[in-house]
């Protein structure tokens, strides 16, 4: 079994917390996920007036919509609009833990993470909402160094925060909080000897 099998494998086992809502809104991210090599999707967000995560790295996704069934319907509707990669409820593996921002300079909503496994890194698109989208390696997110502090600007305060630093830029907050609990099962299921 490869080790992206045996990761997906642990998540789908996983029970996942749900987080209470108390009153915010709601919204959902797609983990996407393809082998050969082990990759996952990353999306920098368009710059946007108004938008506290403008520019930011992410996974596709975004608030629920009344159009939305459940959530899973978001995750899936979100990562179309967002990157024109299509999804379907066949291809969901696995449903993570809730987050919500702890910074309250951030949007109160509450986040739930998908995760998707693809056959092929099918060319994501870009739209209004993503200026660039790109599939990364396991591997290279996992290399010393990737992930380390780094002061960042929140709201006109200086914070220090754990993260990626990648080309494309700095993969913080709610995202890293998503991607570093796989990240984590992935290098320990490809070290020698697993």
């Amino acid at each position: 079994m490869s080790p992206l099998e045996a990761l997906i494998d642990r998540l789908r086992a996983h029970s996942p917390r749900g987080a209470e809502a108390l009153g915010r809104p709601q919204a959902a991210v797609a983990v996407l996920l393809v082998s050969d090599p082990d990759r996952l999707l990353l999306i920098r967000r368009a710059l946007r007036t108004g938008d506290p995560w403008s520019g930011h790295l992410a996974l596709p996704g975004g608030r629920r919509e009344a159009i939305d069934g459940d959530l899973l319907d978001t995750a899936i509707r979100e990562t179309w609009e967002e990157t024109g990669v299509r999804l379907d409820r066949a291809y969901h593996v696995a449903t993570l833990d809730d987050l919500a921002p702890q910074i309250r300079a951030l949007a109160p909503i509450m986040v739930r993470p998908f995760l998707f496994r693809l056959d092929d890194a099918s060319t994501p698109g870009l739209s209004a909402e993503v200026a660039e989208a790109r599939w990364v390696e396991l591997e290279y997110l996992t290399r010393p160094g990737v992930f380390r502090s780094s002061p960042i600007l929140v709201a006109g305060a200086e914070r220090v925060v754990e993260g990626y630093h990648l080309p494309e830029g700095f993969l913080w907050g709610l995202t890293e909080q998503i991607v570093t609990p796989i990240l984590r099962q992935w290098k320990e299921l490809t070290r020698p000897g697993s």
